[in-house]
């Protein structure tokens, strides 16, 4: 089958005589507006397998379809693409069949009459997808994209060198629930992931009716939250040597490498027309880093180079049924490091370091992460012991998987994952080995005369940060009493006077946790005391401090600490001021630190949802 796809602003047809073949149709006209225009010839070829034809023909005008955003197909039987056509009702088969199938997989769908002598008009768009031929033959040999064959290979390595079978560790453990999801298990559905409940009822974040799916309100303490993830990585890829940078959102596809880059891609992309110009919204920093890179002069005295962006915000046109909460979003929050490397040995060595701070990210987050790394053949062959060192080093077994032969720009990466509440990985952190970006974009630097394109390690140390909300949010459901890490809660102290006449020690203890770089606000509302204290747990708070006359007398506080507490036994203290700081201190040690978000009393705290 040969196809001639085209992006049209418009396409019209009139029927005007029928050939001795023609197809009976009412429909001897029609016009679509903003349409993938599908011209098609169906050959003799194709008539040893018009089923497998008409399905590689679906998947690749599908793809298509939804890089260009486009909801309207038309069908249009063009025997002019070949000279060796099937029979006619062999073609009038798989054209029927074609329009079904585009009908199922959600589209808009017109067809043209087969057989008939034609008029149209058509205005083609003109960037670089807008034209397209694709051949179609009935054999594996033409499969999607005319791709070789990729075959996969699965293992565990355990930090002791030893391989074993991955069925020996497809359990109910985290790692079981990677295994099972890479291996292709099936696993059940479940319902909507914990999380989303969760993201609303503590007001952290809520779903944008009048935006598209996929796009969220950030409210104050998912703000909050957000932006102590964004100052976390910050603080960890600054001393590691990286230069932040800040880039555009949205590309030009008429740029040969940025368009490649995107085809490249697996993923669906926003793309849209700017005036004359085809345009696609990012769906990672790589784009502006590396067009940077492309303009620097580049020393091999200065590399490794290491680059870092927290790209707000990356986009990526998920289908609509697929986005839901914080897992699988449409606008997304990526922390986006790109290591420009001198040669092969020292990617490695940078390898080791990223996925040493990857590993890091879970500990402080306290979601437990379990990895998978993934290569090429032949990388496998060339570097099978440094990969049994970073498995060694990381102190846990890793899923290999080694596929036969390069498909994307890497040849080696890893992907680190937490699970959420249903058993089913969250992918957080990664770490690749890009070697093909640096001469698509022409980054190069000279050493003895000789131009050089080096490998670009591509990392986010935590995935994204909607992500790691996600993972932590979902890690609650393994707690006996869910809380989140003293560092990230909105308030870290909730001060209750018993009476009114306690609220000025109240708030005068709140004022000085203040001072001392502590979230803490002041229950001052006209509830009882009971309310209040429920209300805290509701709301998480790690430590509850209760102040009546024993307390405002003696200078001491009584509080609850939600860590140690059990269900229906909350676990209360008397410290001092002095030693709730110095606890409180400990537990957020190292950690960034951002004032409320919320107003310091409960009676000025507005309800968002």
């Amino acid at each position: 089958m040969r196809l001639l796809l085209i992006h049209t602003d418009f396409i019209e047809y009139e029927a005007k005589k029928r050939t001795s073949m023609a197809e009976e149709t009412d429909r001897l006209r029609d016009s679509q507006e903003e349409a993938l225009a599908v011209f098609s010839a169906v050959e003799a070829v194709d008539e040893d397998d018009l089923p497998g034809v008409v399905e590689q023909a679906l998947s690749e005008i599908g793809l298509v379809a939804d890089k260009l955003s486009v909801e309207n197909i038309v069908i249009y039987p063009y025997a002019h693409l070949s000279s060796d056509l099937s029979r006619p009702d062999a073609a009038v088969w798989a054209l029927k069949a074609m329009e079904e199938g585009l009908r199922e997989m959600g589209f808009s769908v017109k067809r043209a009459p087969f057989g008939w002598y034609k008029s149209f008009k058509i205005s083609c768009k003109g960037h670089p997808l807008s034209e397209l031929s694709k051949t179609i033959v009935p054999s594996e040999e033409g499969a999607k994209k005319e791709k070789k064959e990729i075959t996969h290979e699965f293992f565990v390595l355990t930090p002791d060198g030893a391989r074993h079978d991955a069925a020996a560790f497809m359990d109910d453990s985290p790692f079981g629930c990677l295994l099972k999801k890479e291996l292709g298990e099936a696993t059940p559905a479940g319902g909507e992931p914990i999380h989303v409940e969760l993201m609303r009822s503590k007001e952290l974040v809520d779903y944008e009716p009048v935006s598209d799916v996929g796009h969220l309100r950030w409210l104050p303490k998912g703000k909050l939250v957000r932006d102590l993830l964004a100052d976390y990585v910050l603080g960890l890829v600054l001393p590691y040597g990286a230069t932040p940078v800040e880039t555009p959102v949205m590309y030009d596809l008429g740029d040969q490498a940025i368009f490649e880059h995107a085809d490249k891609f697996g993923e669906r992309q926003y793309r849209f027309k700017s005036g004359n110009r085809n345009m696609m919204l990012r769906f990672a920093a790589c784009f502006g880093m590396f067009s940077i890179m492309r303009d620097m002069h580049i020393s091999p005295n200065s590399l490794p180079m290491k680059m870092y962006e927290l790209s707000t915000y990356s986009f990526r046109h998920e289908q609509k049924g697929e986005v839901i909460g914080l897992k699988r979003l449409r606008a997304f929050t990526m922390p986006d490091m790109h290591s420009l490397c001198t040669d092969m040995p020292e990617a490695l060595s940078c390898f080791e370091e990223q996925l040493s701070m990857g590993w890091k990210t879970g500990e402080d987050f306290g979601t437990k992460l379990v990895g998978v790394f993934r290569c090429t053949r032949d990388f496998w062959d060339e570097y099978a012991e440094w990969v049994k060192k970073i498995v060694a080093d990381s102190g846990v077994p890793i899923l290999i998987e080694i596929l036969s032969d390069r498909v994307h720009y890497w040849v080696a990466k890893v992907d680190l994952a937490a699970i959420d509440g249903q058993g089913r990985p969250i992918e957080n952190p990664t770490v690749q080995i890009d070697v093909e970006s640096s001469e698509r974009f022409d980054i190069k630097y000279h050493l003895d005369g000789e131009e050089v394109h080096p490998p670009i390690l591509h990392c986010s140390p935590t995935g994204s940060v909607e992500r790691v909300i996600c993972a932590i949010l979902e890690n609650t459901a393994r707690q006996e009493i869910p809380h989140l890490p003293t560092w990230l809660s909105p308030v870290q102290v909730r001060v209750i006077p018993v009476a009114e006449r306690h609220l000025p020690a109240a708030e005068a203890v709140g004022g000085r946790l203040r001072d001392a770089c502590i979230r803490a606000d002041v229950d001052d509302r006209d509830e009882s005391v009971g309310k209040k204290v429920r209300d805290a747990g509701m709301d998480w708070v790690p430590f509850v401090v209760v102040i009546g006359d024993a307390e405002k007398d003696s200078g001491t506080l009584t509080v609850t600490v939600r860590s140690k507490s059990k269900p229906n036994k909350p676990h209360k203290e008397t410290m001092t001021e002095d030693v709730l700081i110095d606890e409180i201190r400990d537990e957020t040690a190292g950690m960034p630190f951002r004032p409320l978000y919320t107003p310091a009393k409960l009676s000025k705290k507005a309800r968002y949802i």
